[in-house]
């Protein structure tokens, strides 16, 4: 809710405070005395084209602040966080937001979101979130036919919810399902030609059989088999050292000598039969190490000219993979996956057949909810209109007759198969119009005060502002538009410039936009209203005379109903 406002140097206004606070706000004042100069402040709080028209006559600029209270974690606190601003907490999860707006007479603007710099762009995002303002100049709230739409769901309660959330899964599974169906279709040729290349690409992947790491071990055996001969000459020359056939010394040999050497000797002294041991340990390490050598040599006598041809045609192969996938890892991923793929490729045929079977059913079960759903809207359709319709007869519009269209839609979506279209017929014999054409400019406020009253229950709004909402209209009728806004002001906050005592007698709290004259330039400022004063502006409402006995008499019995109300 709005707490306050401070205009400055807007239109007549010097600077005037406005303490506006819960429930109903009535603001009245003598024409010319700016009373319409509070819903052109609240206006650029919300976002509005800035106009330097707008600026007092002699000052430089105009500037516009307010404070709401909005719920701290709320929607609104989280769209000033993202614009850089900031709200300031107090208590029971609301927070104060402040928001500025200034205009030159140059036309150049500013506007401030929780104490940040923001483009005014910010200001028109959070205000459908706080304010609703209905006057002959002001768009609808309800203009859209989606709005129209939305606020009907409302109206219609658990019953039209539940059978739109079933309408809703139902419509979710059907377009799955024909967009899965429309993909398997229109992409069959591609998928065909995808299942050839796959096919073959695994017939050639199994042909070659690769075997992880194998690259690799090829790599080493190929670099072997190449300098087979340097392998050999070194490793016949190593083992002839350590253990040759000739009659010359050998390593083998000549450790065996020294260990016997040794040997023979050990009993005199243990130090040296311990070297003896280490010695007979070199000879056994020698005589394995010549072994292992004698072996490797037999293998390299194994191996020849035709084993490197097929270890490097056998890396040609792989190397052929590689290039085709990428790597031979690659072909093995390939290997591993494409053959579920292709099964899934291959079964086109039964899986479009068995999505078609299944596509039907849920058109079926679309069908049946989008018929329910249609149902219960005309129903609750039925309901908004009659009730709207009796507000209007209590407000001065005894003929017209509100009505709420449920027609077919051009085409489904997921909110339904209808189109909702709120139309008034302003007299008997007159074709049922859009609200915002079949109502007068004095009439439209009314209009929507009536369906806004209806629907405050269910689809609550936290700020409504009605400007001219009793234009052409007096007495009883007066009296119940005092009383339809006080009922709205138990959901929502309620702000009405007014010129009838009628209407301000049911408000909780009561501003009155005062006008002075200091012989050149027309400023104005704002009161709050109590006791004695309060008393003597609705007297001046009621006969222009402010001290008039008739008319102060008039004025307390206004004041008494408004209290018993």
């Amino acid at each position: 809710m709005i707490e306050e406002m401070r205009l400055h140097d807007l239109g007549v206004i010097a600077d005037a405070t406005l303490p506006i606070g819960r429930g109903f706000t009535a603001i009245t004042g003598e024409t010319g005395a700016g009373k319409t100069m509070v819903v052109t402040g609240l206006g650029l709080l919300l976002g509005q084209r800035a106009d330097s028209g707008a600026v007092r006559s002699g000052a430089a600029q105009a500037a516009v602040e307010g404070v709401w209270i909005v719920p701290e974690d709320g929607p609104v606190a989280e769209r000033v966080r993202e614009a850089g601003g900031a709200v300031e907490p107090v208590g029971g999860g609301a927070a104060e937001l402040y928001l500025g707006r200034t205009v030159s007479s140059e036309g150049r603007g500013r506007a401030t979101v929780g104490g940040r710099t923001a483009p005014a762009g910010v200001l028109s995002d959070l205000a459908d979130a706080l304010v609703v303002v209905h006057g002959q100049s002001d768009q609808l709230r309800l203009k859209s036919s989606t709005a129209q739409r939305q606020a009907l769901d409302r109206f219609g309660g658990e019953t039209v919810t539940t059978t739109r959330e079933r309408y809703r899964t139902a419509w979710d599974a059907w377009r799955a399902l024909d967009a899965e169906l429309t993909t398997l279709e229109t992409d069959r040729d591609d998928r065909a030609a995808e299942a050839e290349r796959l096919r073959a690409a695994i017939a050639e992947i199994e042909a070659a059989a690769p075997v992880p790491g194998e690259e690799d071990e090829l790599s080493r055996r190929a670099e072997r088999l190449a300098n087979a001969e340097e392998l050999r000459v070194a490793a016949a020359t190593a083992h002839a050292v350590l253990s040759s056939d000739d009659e010359g010394p050998d390593v083998v040999t000549l450790l065996a000598e020294a260990r016997r050497a040794l040997e023979r000797i050990a009993d005199s002294d243990a130090a040296l039969g311990t070297i003896g041991e280490q010695v007979a340990d070199l000879g056994y390490r020698a005589a394995d190490v010549a072994v292992a050598l004698s072996g490797y040599l037999a293998d390299l006598d194994e191996s020849g000219p035709h084993e490197l041809a097929a270890v490097e045609e056998r890396r040609s192969v792989l190397a052929g993979l590689a290039r085709t996938h990428g790597s031979v890892d690659a072909a093995l991923d390939l290997l591993a996956s494409g053959s579920a793929r292709l099964m899934e490729l291959d079964d086109d045929g039964d899986r479009i057949a068995r999505l078609t079977a299944d596509r039907d059913a849920a058109a079926a079960e679309l069908d049946a909810a989008a018929e329910d759903l249609t149902a219960a809207r005309r129903e609750a359709a039925e309901r908004l209109g009659a009730a709207v319709t009796e507000e209007l007869h209590a407000l001065a519009l005894p003929d017209a007759r509100l009505t709420v269209d449920v027609s077919p839609a051009a085409a489904p979506a997921g909110h339904g198969r209808d189109d909702v279209a709120i139309l008034l017929a302003p007299h008997p014999g007159a074709d049922p119009r859009p609200v915002s054409r079949g109502a007068s400019g004095g009439e439209l406020s009314r209009v929507m005060l009536a369906i806004e009253v209806v629907i405050a229950g269910v689809d609550p709004v936290p700020t409504f502002v009605f400007d001219e909402v009793d234009a052409g209209i007096g007495g009883a009728a007066a009296i119940e538009v005092g009383r339809r806004l006080a009922r709205l002001a138990e959901s929502s906050q309620v702000i009405a410039v007014t010129h009838l005592a009628q209407v301000a007698a049911f408000a909780g709290n009561h501003l009155t936009v005062v006008k002075g004259n200091d012989g050149s330039v027309t400023a104005s400022s704002v009161r709050r209203l109590d006791g004695a004063e309060r008393e003597a502006e609705m007297a001046r409402l009621l006969s222009g005379l402010s001290d008039s006995d008739a008319a102060l008499t008039h004025a307390r019995e206004l004041l008494a109903t408004g209290r018993a109300r």
